[in-house]
């Protein structure tokens, strides 16, 4: 088997971009000691997407703006003939967590490309994308669950998401307890820190009469508050938790999921489930949806709506919490503003799926999820975000309350 030899080069030699950052991934093309030149690297991280062509010296580097996971694909057809990428696989990914350069070659010699078809990309995208949709219904529903309370659009629900991965990697790298302990301990963290937000904020304030207008400000500025806290802790780079390079088992075809994957859907489905149970059959789960559709009246038939409330903030940040933790074995990796990169797609599943609608929030999450990860199959994968929010505006022109909305009456 010949493989490609991996050679340290300086960025004066390499073919590259992105000289103005400070980090960067670099590295060879080359087979037999012979280099080869006009090969397409592509490198993507979060909001981030630059490529080169290898030089005559088959060197290349791609300058990249921060410390974080980045994949790395070297484009097969721009290969010679009967030459392919014989280990690993066309995309790999590379983690700048612990220096500012990262070298990357890939093990390339004779061999027959093994071309995955575009059925089995689709079917990955689309497993994918339910995945991620599941991570995404998680925190939507519990930003539902407050908005259709409280009539509060929360924009501090991201730094939520974020709070809960944070917690969890303090427990789990810097107190050294086992993730398996971690994770739960983490959400009841989550949970403490939802129910201190609503007595020491939003109760006091609601209780001052302040207006839905005025609340909403109030949470962009927390948001912005708590961001900056969370970087002023754990810096700007991208930390991991125990266990992020989880083995991928191979499910059918071409089509594979690291473990990460599958205990992550396991355990947004039975946290969906959990919160179902919750909601329907238990009486402040009906309370819940009582306020939900009137709170004058729900107040005047004897329920204690601050105490609802109340557990509705807990429920909703232990959810945005273990939302933040699957969230960072997905990425893989938190960052200070990881909840804020995915605040927008949060308030598009809620709008989607009709305002004030916990199930309908979970049923425009997946709808989201599903769009983002299969539409990177037909356009650049840093555009797949937008992709999503042009169908959102689609299906609101034609229905305006969301798909489980009820229509409101005017008179």
């Amino acid at each position: 088997m010949i493989i490609g030899l991996g050679l340290l080069v300086s960025p004066a030699q390499a073919d590259s971009v992105g000289e103005e950052f400070d980090h960067a991934v670099l590295g060879n093309v080359k087979i037999k000691g012979e280099a080869i030149g006009g090969v397409r690297i592509v490198v993507e991280g979060p909001s981030y997407t630059a490529e080169v062509l290898t030089s005559d010296d088959g060197s290349w580097l791609i300058g990249v703006p921060t410390k974080d996971t980045y994949t790395v694909t070297l484009d097969q057809e721009t290969l010679p003939p009967g030459i392919a990428v014989l280990e690993g696989g066309a995309t790999q990914d590379v983690d700048l967590g612990l220096s500012d350069r990262v070298v990357k070659n890939f093990f390339i010699g004779q061999g027959e490309r093994n071309e995955v078809s575009f059925f089995d990309q689709f079917v990955a995208r689309l497993i994918y994308g339910i995945n991620f949709g599941l991570m995404l219904g998680l925190a939507s529903v519990g930003l539902s669950l407050v908005f259709g309370t409280t009539g509060l659009s929360n924009f501090a629900h991201g730094e939520m998401v974020t709070f809960g991965a944070v917690a969890a990697l303090i427990l789990g790298t810097v107190l050294q307890v086992p993730i398996w302990a971690a994770i739960p301990a983490a959400v009841i963290i989550s949970a403490g820190f939802g129910w201190s937000m609503d007595a020491g904020l939003w109760k006091p304030l609601r209780n001052k009469g302040l207006g839905i207008v005025q609340l909403m400000i109030i949470s962009i500025g927390l948001s912005l508050t708590l961001r900056y806290i969370i970087q002023f802790f754990i810096g700007g780079g991208t930390e991991q938790l125990p266990g992020f390079d989880s083995p991928k088992i191979n499910l059918f075809g071409s089509v594979a999921l690291s473990v990460n994957d599958l205990y992550s859907m396991g355990i947004s489905i039975v946290a969906i489930l959990a919160f179902a149970f919750w909601l329907l059959r238990t009486n402040t789960g009906k309370a819940t949806r009582a306020i939900s559709d009137n709170p004058d009246l729900a107040a005047a038939s004897g329920i204690d709506v601050d105490k609802v409330v109340r557990i509705v903030w807990i429920v909703s940040a232990a959810l945005a919490g273990l939302s933040g933790v699957l969230w960072a074995y997905f990425r893989p990796g938190i960052k200070w503003d990881m909840g804020t990169q995915i605040l927008l797609l949060i308030f598009a599943a809620v709008t989607l799926g009709g305002l004030g609608t916990a199930f309908g929030a979970l049923i425009g999450a997946l709808v989201v999820g599903i769009l983002v990860e299969t539409s990177s199959l037909f356009i650049p994968s840093d555009l797949k975000y937008v992709g999503a929010l042009v169908v959102l505006i689609g299906v609101l022109l034609f229905r305006p309350q969301g798909l489980m909305g009820r229509r409101q009456r005017v008179g």
